[in-house]
């Protein structure tokens, strides 16, 4: 199995950045994204406008070290959700801790990954449309090691009219996965019988490839549900397997993508022989940064669940929106300078974690009773009990739910050391 080379970052340190963009301070002269790190900023001193999103650098490289850990010790391999993030510099930490693939869902984030250098692209979707099936035989045209979904015979049609317009190379053609999904889901295959029936006819479409089979199990509620749609892959493989569908000379891919449940996925892939080369992939993405919320609760039942040999440690949020106290209007309430503009709230309201106030040597956690009721476009209503030390101006760091949809509201996240100073900036390209 070949890992991926590192990325090439230095277009994307180069990329300027001026005041237009959130959370860069007024008055500042244009600034390369590879300078932010350099400025002696300091979030708590005041030196950059709120709301501001922080990625917690320490604890950041922690999460990519222990998921690593937890692949090398489970033979598992890891295609992380790049869209997740959009952030190049994330990828290439990833990169570093041993991604075989950068996975990504739509023509646009394919195209970022490909501008960076990233070689081997997962496109967890099914390409629809000529402009995006022919984009997909461009970048194999160009090099590019890329596997996409199939989920039926009329989208399969698609691809397999796109590789008559645009044949791929010889040796790099398009490597299909067929899509396992479960009835009230997504996309996928509603039984395994229509799942076998279109890999045959991948296999037997000129320009394009049998990869192996894959499942979305992040939207089952339990992690017994999961179980039953890995199994499902599992299954399939092996029928693909007896058959003769796969190429032998490339790896089978059995992928699934979620970042609640992937103690069951590696459980399941684990004992998986096949007779043939084979790579068990994750593509869960939000372990990189994690949450306070729905991915906490995840872990924790991870952690108290899995049969699975977990490294030292474990995953902890490193995302955090901050935003000051902008008034008090009632002595339960006070609304702050964040809101649907700057934080996720479709998996659960932001969470107060710690309050900071000039002059203090360091943020102090929330104390209890400081809950987030609603969020407007731009303010935050936070509940209080009547003895909260909040006063209009001081800083409040929340915690954050699904970390996808609080990055998406960035162009730009500052990597913060422990104290806060600001060692990077993170550029995204959503």
């Amino acid at each position: 199995m070949s890992l991926l080379p590192r990325l090439d970052l230095a277009a994307l340190d180069a990329l300027t950045l001026d005041v237009s963009t959130k959370g860069l301070p007024y008055g500042l002269p244009p600034l390369a994204v590879g300078a932010v790190g350099r400025q002696g900023w300091s979030v708590l001193a005041g030196d950059l406008p709120l709301p501001l999103a922080v990625i917690r650098e320490p604890v950041v490289r922690a999460n990519s070290a222990w998921m690593s850990a937890f692949l090398a010790a489970n033979g598992l391999v890891i295609a992380p959700h790049g869209k997740t993030t959009m952030a190049p510099a994330l990828f290439d930490l990833q990169v570093a801790d041993g991604a075989w693939a950068i996975t990504v869902a739509t023509v646009q984030q394919l195209e970022v990954c490909r501008r960076f250098g990233v070689g081997r692209i997962l496109m967890a979707n099914q390409p629809v449309g000529q402009l995006a099936v022919d984009a997909c035989f461009a970048a194999l045209s160009a090099g590019t090691e890329l596997y996409c979904l199939a989920d039926g015979a009329d989208g399969l049609a698609l691809l397999g009219e796109g590789a008559r317009r645009r044949p791929p190379p010889q040796g790099n053609p398009l490597r299909v996965l067929v899509e396992m999904g479960f009835v009230g889901g997504r996309t996928g295959a509603r039984s395994r019988d229509e799942a076998l029936a279109l890999a045959r006819a991948i296999a037997a479409t000129p320009g394009l490839a049998l990869a192996g089979f894959e499942c979305f199990e992040g939207l089952l509620p339990t992690a017994d549900a999961a179980q039953v749609l890995v199994d499902d892959v599992v299954a399939l493989s092996r029928q693909a397997a007896a058959e003769g569908l796969f190429a032998a000379d490339r790896p089978v891919v059995l992928s699934a993508g979620g970042s609640a449940f992937f103690d069951r996925v590696g459980e399941r892939l684990g004992p998986v022989e096949l007779g043939l080369p084979l790579l068990r992939v994750l593509r869960s993405g939000c372990y990189l940064t994690h949450d306070s919320i729905a991915y906490a609760e995840a872990f924790a039942r991870i952690v108290k669940e899995t049969t699975l040999p977990l490294p030292p440690g474990g995953l902890e949020p490193a995302l955090e929106v901050w935003a000051h106290v902008q008034s008090r209007p009632e002595d339960i309430r006070a609304i702050l300078t964040m809101g649907k503009r700057d934080v996720g709230f479709d998996a659960g309201l932001p969470v107060p974690l710690k309050w900071y106030r000039a002059g203090m040597a360091a943020p102090q956690p929330m104390p209890a009773g400081h809950v987030v009721r609603a969020l407007n476009d731009q303010h935050c209503h936070m509940e209080l009990p009547p003895d909260s030390p909040l006063a209009t101006g001081d800083m409040v760091g929340f915690g954050i739910g699904h970390p996808c949809t609080t990055f998406d509201k960035w162009q730009l996240l500052m990597l913060v050391d422990q104290d806060y100073r600001v060692t990077g900036g993170l550029k995204t390209f959503f």
